[in-house]
């Protein structure tokens, strides 16, 4: 099925009333010229002519028929005018009739003085929305602190960004481009800075954008800035795991690293992730990743048995320190 973008509608509506308000005016100024030139003052004008004299009402002929039917005939355009605007702009409320999954859902964020917009699988970016071209694209729009009001002018959406509330709007691009995301609402001395880029697009290079935002390169070295190439395990699990229908767990063994690093590409949700890594000879690494974004991370580690060893030299030379100064307060004394 064939969706219409908000721009189509706001165009057909445009040309419809364009159409009608041109034909009104050519059949209005027509007949006034018509009459015009027929009940000119030629100075020889018949008594019995059906004219309209000064200060009395024409009937329009024939009994007032002609003045009936011009007021039908408008009537029922305007009426028919009207519930078909009626119904287009309901379309512009409510969006296509299709399942929401066949486009994207984000939410976005307004704040003094920015767009933030956080993506259904955990995606976030900051001052560039991305979305594809020819694809619905849903948006639930709010604000941290002032009210805003986020719009896009070439793909005529708009919705109020305000604080504890969502104002829910959607919009689709039919071709490749780069659009401006503005603020409509005056809400301080940032506002007319207050914009963002919207990229559009084609699906493919979409789907590449978002394979990319989905990518962690992980990287284990040891205290002396050498890879780390066997003998170690990576854990990965979402914070939020039990939300999600798919297991958000994956493990990886020491043999798919390369090097001592892997890319890891085959994670399609994002947020935030527990990181662990268990070695035979190291400690045992523990962080937290918001993996919102491309991911890049080189973790060091640590062998405890160096450790050991550098504390037992530390003490040596805490000791060789002591017996030092001892010796200096004995020479002292002696003298």
């Amino acid at each position: 099925m064939e969706v219409q973008t908000r721009v189509d509608v706001f165009e057909d509506i445009f040309l419809v009333f364009l159409a009608l308000g041109a034909l009104v005016g050519i059949v209005v100024i027509a007949y006034t010229l018509y009459n015009a030139y027929k009940y000119r003052d030629s100075g020889d004008r018949k008594a019995a002519e059906d004219a309209p004299t000064l200060g009395e009402l024409p009937t329009g002929g024939s009994g007032g028929k002609k003045l009936f039917l011009s007021f039908g005939l408008s009537a029922i355009i305007v009426i028919s005018l009207v519930v078909w605007t009626y119904g287009m702009l309901l379309y512009v409320e409510d969006g296509p009739d299709q399942n929401p999954e066949d486009g994207i859902e984000m939410e976005v964020e307004g704040w003094a003085f920015g767009w933030d917009f956080f993506y259904e699988n955990g995606v976030e970016t900051s001052g560039e929305m991305v979305v594809p071209a020819d694809t619905p694209v849903w948006l639930e729009v709010t604000s941290t602190d002032v009210w805003h009001t986020f719009g896009i002018s070439d793909l005529r959406v708009k919705a109020d960004a305000i604080p504890g509330e969502v104002d829910e709007t959607w919009f689709m691009a039919e071709e490749p481009g780069e659009h401006t995301a503005e603020c409509f609402e005056l809400c301080g001395f940032g506002h007319s800075d207050m914009d963002a880029t919207v990229e559009v697009l084609p699906p493919e290079e979409f789907d590449a954008w978002m394979d990319e935002q989905l990518t962690m390169e992980i990287t284990l070295e040891d205290e002396n800035e050498e890879r780390v190439t066997d003998g170690f395990e990576l854990e990965l699990e979402h914070e939020n795991n039990d939300e999600f229908d798919e297991d958000l767990q994956f493990t990886y063994s020491d043999n798919e690293f390369e090097n001592g690093s892997i890319t890891i590409d085959e994670i399609e949700q994002g947020g935030p992730y527990e990181l662990v890594i268990t070695a035979d000879d190291y400690e045992d690494v523990e962080d937290s990743i918001s993996f919102t974004g491309p991911v890049d991370e080189t973790y060091e580690l640590v062998d405890p048995d160096a450790e050991d060893e550098d504390e037992e030299d530390e003490e040596d030379e805490e000791d060789e320190d002591d017996d030092a100064n001892d010796e200096d307060e004995d020479g002292g004394d002696d003298e």
